[in-house]
């Protein structure tokens, strides 16, 4: 069974002068138990919009969306699930201690247990110390740490978590990257939307691409680096008398008797061939590739172009 199942799912708005705005365009989407799976956009691509339907806080207009095999509009779908909605607003008379005591009540946690949990999550997000002042006082980072700390409480076996890294500082971003590695390692199910590529490509297992509304990309995070591969950049010792041309290719760079060069895909077997003839030592080839930056920003581009 998997953790998130998404079946043709459809969502229109009416905007100014009665004009239908898609929002969504047949999302259809597993995400499998166990999973991490960034869900990667710009802003306004649907994301949060996706997520309000999973979490039943959104009808959609057509299509279905389901956790662990049950119906998102029915309650029973959320029992297993950890949330973190994009901007969390809470009681912010309550302190941390008691917004997250309380949330675990809803899910009629034992007390002894409640408490035991509570303690690991508030110092696992570094709150303990400020456990019991008022959320008021708290800085945007620190009321983005309750909001995690309020999803991690009761133990989930699904965390669908919106802009998680939001508003923190690159300290706390560390954590949650950490914090999600180790939901994964427990064989918890992450699905968490973002815009920021660098959080995909640290620590998720899959990705979709969402760029206005429509799902133009789904792939292993590993095949997408793979399919980026543009050249390679071959380290050889050289003689410094030799002049900075070898293969064809002039070198990049030049440091005493080790020379760079930049060889694309195509032309590295008969680059490679020439070596190994000349039997030049070769010190070290190192990859070139696309990252998932640049896979990202060029779907983009073709999405916002087709729309």
């Amino acid at each position: 069974m998997n953790a998130i199942e998404i079946t043709d799912l459809c969502k229109q708005f009416t905007g100014k002068k009665r004009v239908r705005i898609d929002a969504l365009k047949n999302i259809n989407l597993q995400v499998e138990t166990g999973e991490i799976f960034g869900f990667l956009g710009p802003n306004g691509a649907g994301k949060s919009t996706t997520i309000k339907i999973i979490m039943g806080l959104l009808r959609p207009s057509s299509g279905t969306a389901r956790i662990l095999g049950v119906h998102s509009g029915l309650a029973a779908s959320r029992l297993r699930v950890g949330f973190l909605p994009e901007n969390p607003a809470f009681f912010d008379y309550l302190s941390a201690e008691e917004y997250v005591g309380f949330v675990g009540s809803q899910f009629k946690m034992d007390d002894g247990l409640l408490k035991r949990r509570s303690e690991d999550v508030l110092k696992r997000l570094d709150l303990w110390d400020a456990r019991r002042r008022p959320i008021r006082s708290y800085s945007k980072g620190m009321v983005q740490r309750v909001g995690l700390a309020q999803a991690l409480v009761h133990d989930p076996d699904i965390y669908i978590l919106d802009e998680p890294m939001s508003g923190l500082d690159p300290i706390g971003r560390a954590l949650v990257k950490d914090i999600i590695l180790e939901l994964k390692n427990q064989g918890k199910c992450v699905f968490f939307s973002t815009h920021i590529t660098d959080d995909v490509e640290k620590v998720c297992d899959r990705v979709g691409v969402i760029v206005r509304g429509a799902l133009v990309a789904l792939d292993r995070v590993e095949n997408i680096l793979k399919s980026g591969v543009e050249g390679y950049l071959v380290h050889l010792r050289l003689s410094e008398d030799v002049p900075a041309v070898f293969g064809g290719f002039e070198a990049v760079r030049r440091s005493g008797a080790i020379s760079e060069f930049y060889v694309p895909c195509p032309a590295f077997n008969s680059f490679m061939g020439t070596v190994n003839t000349s039997g030049t030592e070769v010190v070290l080839v190192e990859t070139r590739r696309r990252n998932l930056e640049d896979f990202f920003l060029s779907l983009v581009s073709v999405g916002r172009e087709s729309g």
